[in-house]
């Protein structure tokens, strides 16, 4: 990608690194044209999403610097042509929003936010409305990823026998995609007409959500294999006859910290154990990063709870239709617009909330 030639201002400079992630890019660029580039795939596509990840600061960046130069072109042409003054007001609101959106990028700079995230889901209190309620949120951050053009892999998936899942977990890869999605850690509670139930009546179902990094196997995890268990079993679900007749399900307890990671997807049980051991260096990962922000009240409010009172984010189909966060107050109206992967509204409201800036509570 090439570069401008002329440098930022100091602001800019300051506030985004836009020279540092330049080089970053460059020297990146030079080991993409190395003959054995693709030896390591697994190496090469994390490099790919790291250049993806400081392409889409940087070139953001680079535009609206060289819009600001062809806005001082304009309004010096518009004291000569009263044409260009009337496309002053619309390039300037142009260029505010541009400056807004790269604020909230400069917001994402956690030590893993330019990751992808492992994202997982799990049914909880409400029986089979929780189950479709947590098939139904699977949906909606899917739907996200791919209306932004990000990549979802299917690690896991765990069908309830009624209806929805048990619980399921997606890796989603995109340019600061754990940065964006790390604040939908936490409980989600549904309000709706059960389609369950016979008598048709309000039934609030809740489902839990985890988000952790996608770590790097040349990141450092400090994981004692003696102190994680590892069970086999037999996956249930989709996959044909192999997978219901052999073991090739992998279950990870790291007993330490009581996390236990699982997979199922793959019919090898090497490749299940391999996607384990990464979701266990990603939830690791995760919680050493949250225990060097354990000073910070507002993040230990984002921590996973479960029952009533601990939700993060409220969805209301009855007896009106609504998506509220509790943490932010941002809310929508469009409950279906949020299922569809509407969502980044909310997403941007967490950052600003957690920088401590001024929040629009309604979306138009």
């Amino acid at each position: 990608m090439p570069l401008r030639s002329t440098p930022p201002s100091s602001s800019s400079e300051t506030l985004f690194d836009c020279a540092g992630k330049a080089k970053q890019i460059a020297v990146i660029d030079e080991k993409m044209v190395q003959a054995d580039f693709w030896s390591d795939q697994e190496a090469a596509k994390t490099t790919v999403a790291d250049r993806k990840s400081l392409v889409s600061v940087v070139k953001p960046l680079d535009e609206s610097l060289a819009a600001v130069d062809d806005l001082k072109t304009m309004i010096e042409m518009a004291t000569e042509d009263e044409s260009f003054a009337a496309e002053v007001p619309a390039e300037v609101e142009r260029l505010e929003t541009d400056v807004d959106q790269l604020k909230l990028r400069a917001l994402l700079s956690g030590t893993h936010d330019g990751t992808g995230a492992i994202l997982t889901i799990n049914a909880r209190d409400g029986g089979t409305d929780a189950n479709d309620w947590a098939e139904m949120l699977l949906r909606m951050y899917t739907q996200w990823a791919q209306k932004n053009d990000y990549s979802v892999s299917l690690i896991d998936r765990q069908n309830n026998d009624e209806a929805g899942i048990n619980n399921a977990a997606i890796v989603i890869r995109g340019p600061m995609a754990y940065g964006y999605l790390r604040g939908e850690t936490g409980m989600h509670r549904l309000v709706r007409i059960s389609p369950f139930n016979s008598e048709g009546k309000r039934q609030t179902s809740f489902a839990a959500v985890d988000v952790a990094p996608e770590i790097s196997d040349s990141v450092e995890i400090d994981i004692d294999e003696a102190d994680v268990r590892v069970d086999t079993y037999r996956a249930s679900g989709a996959g044909g006859q192999h997978v219901n007749k052999t073991d090739s399900a992998i279950r990870l307890t790291h007993a330490p910290t009581g996390i236990v990671v699982q997979c199922q997807n793959e019919r090898s049980q090497h490749k299940n154990r391999a996607t384990a051991w990464k979701m266990l260096r990603a939830r690791i990962a995760r919680q050493e990063e949250e225990q060097r922000e354990a000073s910070d009240a507002a993040r230990r409010q984002q921590q996973a709870k479960t029952g009533f009172g601990s939700q993060i984010r409220n969805y209301f189909l009855h007896p009106d239709q609504r998506v509220k966060d509790a943490r932010t107050k941002y809310q929508m109206g469009n409950f279906s617009a949020v299922l569809d992967g509407d969502i980044q509204g909310f997403l941007d409201a967490v950052l600003r909330w957690r920088a401590g800036q001024p929040i629009e509570e309604e979306a138009d």
